[in-house]
């Protein structure tokens, strides 16, 4: 799949098949996901993967937005770590940007996967927080769901010329 067809047609898939994502897909997610720009290249991110329907049920306690969890064969929590930010402030954007590579690289590898915001909701951090005992300067940022899609979404139109400026508002 070249390029812009992937970035067009990658969309937040929320119904999978039972197929299990293997080890090996799920390594080069992360893989993906770590060679994401970072500031200062500081790399403040952690990856955190679960693939327990226990612990997938107690995420759905606190996370309002967690039901696909419920047939996703794995999740990637993406974590921020405070210790090894260098330039203040930035590893929200960088945490972004990692969650953005592993979304494309999961389409491109034919998997379904979905972004569930965590980070700046204070009661779906302290949820992580407190489920997996993160140190205090880990701060979880996003969970992606993964699996093999079983839904089929349509591509919108999302090319708007008006939000296009050059040189002047």
């Amino acid at each position: 799949m070249d390029i812009m067809n992937l970035l067009l047609t990658r969309r937040s898939i929320r119904k999978y098949s039972n197929q299990d994502v293997s080890e090996e897909q799920v390594n080069l997610l992360i893989k993906a996901a770590m060679y994401a720009p970072s500031a200062g290249n500081q790399q403040p991110w952690h990856f955190m993967v679960l693939r327990d329907k226990k612990i997938f049920d107690k995420i759905q306690e606190f996370h309002p937005y967690s039901k696909m969890l419920t047939g996703a064969s794995v999740a990637v929590l993406i974590c921020g770590d405070m210790s090894l930010e260098t330039k203040t402030g930035y590893w929200t954007i960088d945490c972004s940007a990692a969650t953005e590579n592993m979304l494309i690289a999961a389409h491109g590898l034919g998997l379904g996967a979905c972004w569930l915001g965590v980070y700046p909701r204070q009661e779906r951090m302290n949820g992580f927080s407190v489920l997996f005992t993160l140190p205090e300067k880990i701060m979880p940022f996003s969970l992606v769901s993964i699996g093999f899609p079983a839904e089929n979404k349509a591509v919108p139109e999302r090319f708007n010329t008006s939000r296009i400026h050059y040189y002047k508002w």
